[in-house]
């Protein structure tokens, strides 16, 4: 079981291969390999095991107020285009269905409001304007 806060399951569906540093980078390709293999995900609150790389730094930024609402921001919004409970606690495996409703909602901006203020922000839109063509967690998740 894979443990994700509710931003990073926006995070995952623009996820291209960049990140903080080369730890974040090797880690979340970890992570997105167990996805894609369908993994069922646990939701938390704070930090999951994504941020993991960064939390050895002096402050990481996965602890501030701002990401915490984001995590709100993202659930409120999941919870709408996936029509169930997006709330830490809730266990989720994802489908294409699903899949592809998230996607559809992230490239509309429908479920943008988490990603306010985002240094990623901009990579993110360009990756959807794209069609989400070269992200790392293909369109057939858990399905392999």
């Amino acid at each position: 079981m894979i443990r994700l806060r509710a931003h990073h399951l926006l995070c995952m569906l623009t996820y291209v291969g960049q990140g903080y540093c080369p730890a974040f980078v090797a880690n979340f390709d970890r992570l997105i390999e167990r996805l894609a293999q369908g993994e069922e995900i646990l939701l938390v609150e704070g930090p999951d095991e994504i941020c993991q790389p960064l939390l050895v730094t002096d402050t990481p930024h996965c602890l501030q107020a701002s990401v915490l609402k984001r995590d709100r921001q993202a659930a409120a919004a999941l919870t709408e285009v996936l029509s169930c409970i997006v709330a830490p606690g809730v266990r989720l495996t994802f489908q294409s269905a699903q899949f592809d409703l998230m996607r559809t909602a992230f490239a509309q901006g429908v479920s943008r409001a988490a990603c306010a203020g985002c240094e990623w922000s901009d990579l993110c839109t360009s990756v959807a304007h794209a069609d989400f063509e070269k992200t790392k967690l293909l369109a057939n998740i858990g399905e392999s």
